[in-house]
Formats: structure tokens, C-alpha cells, sequence
């Protein structure tokens, strides 16, 4: 099995860009599909679901945009069951230790966070160092639980020194998510494939490789 990859395009000072103009630059670059069923024999639905990537030399920003035919957004409160929505997700394997971060947010803002050694060994963000990631969505944040779906997107801005990095890396080892464990249909899906038996996101091993392309 092969893992993804890819290349973030590099925007100077992409932090600092108004919501709109930071919106308009990310859709502008490359579209990546999170579409890997991993787990298709007992759950084989497949929202649409694409990412754009992008970076400067402070943060990274990720673009998601999903249709789907269940959008439920219950937890308002930040490091809640956020994957019990409509969630999607972007894990990195830290660039300067063991184990990965895991970002976790629903289709209206609520954000998880964590620094993990493993699946149940985790040290949660403050609710300071969530307040570091910019979030820009399309849906108003509060709790909503919309049977007849719909498009929607979430752009996030993630600040390279909450992964320990002063500056932007030459590369990432990441993966990408979309899932809904309570919703209608629960759905698991990954930019990277998975070759495990059962739905399992924190699985590094299995992780994507994104290139930081280089400012010109």
C-alpha cells in the first residue's frame, strides 16, 4: 500500500490575510480528495470531501470542503466528541519527537486538540493554545442536527509553534480525515490509506507525506 502525497504551496504571510482573501488563496491552490474507504464492508458511505493546503513560514492553513447528507454538529465545547459530528480531521506526526497531533474539528468550529503518544495517551490543548487556531466557516456555530445534508466548508490556520517549530519544516508526515461516528451514516474516511481491520485514525504508520514548497 502506498501513502499519499502531496505539496503545500507556499503564501507569504498567509496569517495575516483578511477571512475572505485567506479563503479566496487557499481555494485557488490544488484540490486533494479524502476519499479512501478504508473499512467499505461495513461502512461504505462516502460524503464528498476535499482539502486544499497551503503555508507560510509561521502556520499552515487547511481548506476542507464537504458534502453530506447528514450535517449534525452537537459539541460546542472545545476537546468534546467532535468526531461524533460532522468532523473533519488533520493528524501530524510530530516533527520534533515521538508520537503526532491530532486536530479534531465539527462542521461549525469546535475544535479538539492534542499532543498523543497513542490513541489513549494524550495531552489535551489549553483552551489558550486552541484559541491560536484560526477558524473560518461557513455554518453559524451553534448546534444543529440538519437529515437533509448539505455543502459546507471549515478553513483552519494552525501556527507552526504549536507543533515545537520556529519555522516552517521542509515536510510533514500527515494524514487527513473525515468521519461522523454519530451520524445517520457513519462514515470513516482518509487522505491516506489505511490498511488496518477495523476504523482506526491514530495510526502514524499510515500517514501521508506534505512537502513545504519553498518561497520563491
Amino acid at each position: 500500500m502506498q501513502t499519499a502525497k502531496t505539496t503545500a504551496p507556499y503564501i507569504a504571510n498567509l496569517e495575516e490575510l483578511s477571512d475572505d482573501a485567506l479563503y479566496g488563496a487557499l481555494s485557488q491552490t490544488a484540490s486533494h480528495t479524502i476519499g479512501c474507504v478504508n473499512w467499505a464492508e461495513k461502512f461504505p458511505y462516502a460524503p464528498s470531501v476535499k482539502f486544499h493546503i497551503a503555508h507560510s513560514e509561521k502556520a499552515v492553513a487547511v481548506l476542507f470542503e464537504v458534502e453530506e447528507e447528514h450535517l449534525r454538529a452537537v459539541t460546542l465545547d472545545n476537546n468534546g466528541p467532535v468526531w461524533e459530528d460532522s468532523c473533519v480531521e488533520f493528524f501530524v506526526r510530530n516533527p520534533k519527537g515521538e508520537g503526532y497531533f491530532n486536530f479534531e474539528i465539527n462542521c461549525v468550529g469546535t475544535t479538539l486538540a492534542a499532543s498523543r503518544r497513542s490513541r489513549n495517551d494524550a495531552t489535551m490543548f489549553t483552551e489558550e493554545q486552541i484559541a491560536q487556531i484560526r477558524r473560518i466557516g461557513s455554518l453559524p456555530r451553534q448546534k444543529m442536527d440538519n437529515t437533509d445534508g448539505g455543502k459546507w466548508w471549515l478553513l483552519e490556520v494552525i501556527p507552526f509553534s504549536l507543533l515545537g517549530l520556529d519555522e516552517a519544516p521542509e515536510s510533514i508526515s500527515a494524514n487527513l480525515y473525515k468521519c461522523g461516528d454519530g451520524c445517520q451514516t457513519p462514515h470513516f474516511l482518509s487522505w491516506s490509506p489505511i490498511a488496518l481491520p477495523t476504523p482506526n485514525f491514530h495510526c502514524p504508520e499510515f500517514f501521508g507525506s506534505i512537502e513545504m514548497a519553498k518561497s520563491e
